[in-house]
């Protein structure tokens, strides 16, 4: 494959707006987010990302396809409910760095970029000298679930592999409405953590 990255930050993700919303739709779609997206409501939640000078994409692309990104932003320009956890802890916002979404199209999955993706993500966080931990947060379903395919497996091997650790202590909710269903609801998330050497 030949594919090409893209590197963006701050205002330049207005530019991506429309594909990384479409990226995300696509791949939240599947278990374990089962996310009813809509192009309206992904353009309001990356305004956060628009809105922060050291918010950072790292976008791959196959020919002019948007295959794959992820995103990060200091804690301090994120949403109130990502901050709360952090702030209940006793953490220091201006010091952790929150990463976003990785997300692949099937396809392009196992080629080594879920590795890229951190590796991206954290030299861009590193370079401002100012940040002593990055986590991200993943939501929690049962392993009952109904629509949990019979061959899902989570990521948390991969992780911890990098590095991270889950933290129980540190919990938000986020709202969504889940696939075929129009009524937003309270979805569970807890973060993974690590120090940034």
């Amino acid at each position: 494959m030949n594919l090409i990255f893209r590197r963006l930050t701050g205002p330049a993700f207005q530019t991506v707006f429309d594909e990384l919303a479409a990226l995300r739709i696509a791949v939240f779609y599947d278990f374990p987010y089962l996310y009813e997206g809509s192009v309206e409501y992904e353009k309001i939640y990356l305004e956060t990302y628009a809105r922060a000078d050291r918010s950072f994409l790292f976008a791959v692309y196959d020919g002019e396809q948007m295959v794959g990104a992820t995103t990060a932003l200091p804690l301090r320009n994120e949403t109130a409910e990502v901050q709360a956890p952090f702030l209940k802890a006793g953490y220091d916002p201006d010091t952790v760095f929150y990463f976003g979404e990785s997300i692949l199209l099937p396809a392009y999955r196992g080629l080594g970029l879920g590795h890229q993706f951190f590796t991206e993500r954290e030299t861009h966080a590193r370079q401002f000298g100012q940040y002593k931990l990055t986590c991200f947060c993943a939501v929690q379903r049962p392993d009952e679930h109904p629509l949990r395919p019979a061959n899902y497996r989570p990521l948390d091997n991969f992780w911890t592999k990098r590095g991270y650790q889950r933290d129980e202590t540190l919990q938000s909710e986020f709202v969504w409405p889940d696939r075929n269903e129009t009524i937003e609801t309270a979805k569970p998330m807890i973060y993974w953590t690590r120090p940034l050497d």
